[in-house]
């Protein structure tokens, strides 16, 4: 069965010159198709409308400019949102740290991993003055050459999980269990933490405002599109959600 909305087929030539705009994702064929489904439903729906245009993108901004439309964000809730995220807001923060990798391979199990590494722990926190040669000795990071040293980190620079931990701890400190990433296992300790800036609510608030307006229009946008895609009659393709690039 091939692809359709309301009666519009999707053809394999769309398909052929679409697929190449969408070669990073996971899956580019699946993405491809969503992506031509909802372009062809929100078009169908913007000519149902008489959304006018210079061509098929003013249209669809036409028609979500008439269809999606949501409130500014008030003063109450772009403090609550700076209340929350003042790491956000925060510039000039750094932190000196170390670290000891034990990286997982095919050959060796996240589990002997896990036990070498909470041994490990064990001994610095009882002696933390071998974080240098522990690191030396274990770590699957090249910086174990160099005691573990990373450097100075500011936030951005490591992967989330690793980033929630690193800026917890103060001077001296070592994380109290592994960190776990995609790396493998981190024994962490900062050696100096030089506290940031925040920026005060005012030099921001416009900021924030629009940051909430993004998050309200997308989620608006995203019921709309199914709404869309459940009153159509669309055929040879399940939607999971009216996910497409169109609502990121």
């Amino acid at each position: 069965m091939g692809i359709s909305v309301n009666g519009v087929e999707i053809t394999d030539d769309a398909i052929e010159k679409e697929i190449v705009h969408h070669q990073r994702a996971e899956n580019p064929l699946k993405e491809t198709v969503h992506e031509l489904v909802l372009r062809t439903l929100l078009l169908q729906e913007a000519d149902r409308l008489g959304m006018d245009g210079a061509d098929e993108d003013a249209r669809i901004e036409a028609l979500f400019a008439r269809e999606v439309r949501v409130p500014e964000a008030d003063e109450a809730a772009c403090e609550a949102y700076y209340r929350n995220h003042q790491a956000r807001y925060t510039y000039g923060e750094l932190v000196e740290a170390r670290h000891i990798l034990f990286q997982v391979t095919p050959e060796v199990s996240l589990e002997f991993l896990r036990g070498t590494a909470e041994a490990v722990l064990e001994e610095l926190q009882r002696c933390p003055e071998r974080f240098a040669e522990m690191a030396k000795t274990y770590s699957n990071c090249p910086s174990g050459a160099l005691g573990g040293n990373l450097g100075q980190l500011a936030r951005g620079q490591t992967v989330p999980e690793f980033e929630r931990v690193l800026f917890r701890l103060q001077d001296g400190e070592i994380a109290s269990r592994p960190v776990e990433t995609r790396f493998g296992l981190h024994i962490l300790q900062v050696m100096k933490h030089v506290e940031g800036k925040l920026l005060t609510f005012d030099a921001v608030k416009a900021q924030i405002a629009e940051t909430l307006m993004q998050q309200t229009w997308h989620r608006a946008l995203h019921q709309y599109l199914q709404i869309l895609v459940g009153k159509a009659d669309i055929q040879g393709v399940t939607l999971e959600g009216a996910a497409s690039p169109l609502v990121q």
